[in-house]
């Protein structure tokens, strides 16, 4: 991705990327080990026998020319249109507001920008999680929505502690703005400072501090 495209999407990933790295790991409790199947036809992938469940194709991912071709510009594979809803909704958004990694076509990238537009993508629609399914040469990107994967939904204030580290440690953003919307979406009370965040939920307390340009200095719990 390019400088600018990056810059542009720093608030978007600093407010759903906190919720949405939260969410892979339910549907990663869910799915196990379970390779996958993806039924288009169906506008379905499923993990095994068991689990079925409906998506939303963002688009795909070359690993020959480490490019991301975008679900509505892939005029080739005839995709199905209600399949694409969300990406073209993306689009749009792109438009509205001059952010290219939502309106170009194709671009070049790496396989961790994929993630990075699976987790704004996953965060905007209130996605249960969104799923890389690599088929060899290249990967599908896909939201998906499911109550079984939703029901596993954990409030513990531990997870805060392992997935927000794991987020700045993946991809730029303004720690305490993406902190913030995390711990919000969690449903904590937050109190910000200039360089400080407490957080309390059900008897739990989250407390971080943070350098002169909004970078995690420290990131503590009173858990109960």
């Amino acid at each position: 991705m390019s400088d600018s495209t990056a810059l542009s999407a720093k608030d978007l990933i600093a407010q759903y990327g906190g919720i949405a790295l939260d969410k892979q790991n339910d549907l990663s409790a869910v799915i196990g080990d379970n390779n996958w199947t993806v039924d288009l036809s169906e506008g379905v992938i499923s993990f095994g026998d068991q689990l079925t469940f409906p998506i939303q194709i963002m688009g795909t991912f070359s690993h020959s020319s480490e490019t991301f071709l975008w679900g509505w510009a892939n005029t080739q594979s005839d995709l199905p249109e209600n399949l694409l809803q969300q990406a073209a909704q993306l689009k749009a958004y792109g438009e509205e507001h001059q952010l290219p990694l939502f309106t170009t076509g194709q671009f070049e990238c790496a396989i961790n920008d994929v993630h990075y537009i699976g987790l704004i993508a996953s965060g905007m629609f209130g996605s249960s999680a969104y799923y890389v399914a690599d088929y060899g040469s290249g990967a599908l990107l896909v939201t998906i929505k499911s109550e079984v994967v939703d029901k596993v939904r954990t409030d513990s204030p531990q997870r805060v502690l392992t997935v927000f580290p794991q987020l700045i440690s993946l991809f730029e953003m303004d720690h305490q703005q993406a902190l913030a919307s995390y711990l919000k979406a969690k449903a904590f009370d937050v109190i910000m400072k200039e360089k400080e965040l407490s957080a309390t939920y059900n008897g739990s307390t989250i407390v971080a501090t943070f350098d002169e340009l909004h970078r995690l200095a420290s990131l503590n719990g009173q858990l109960s």
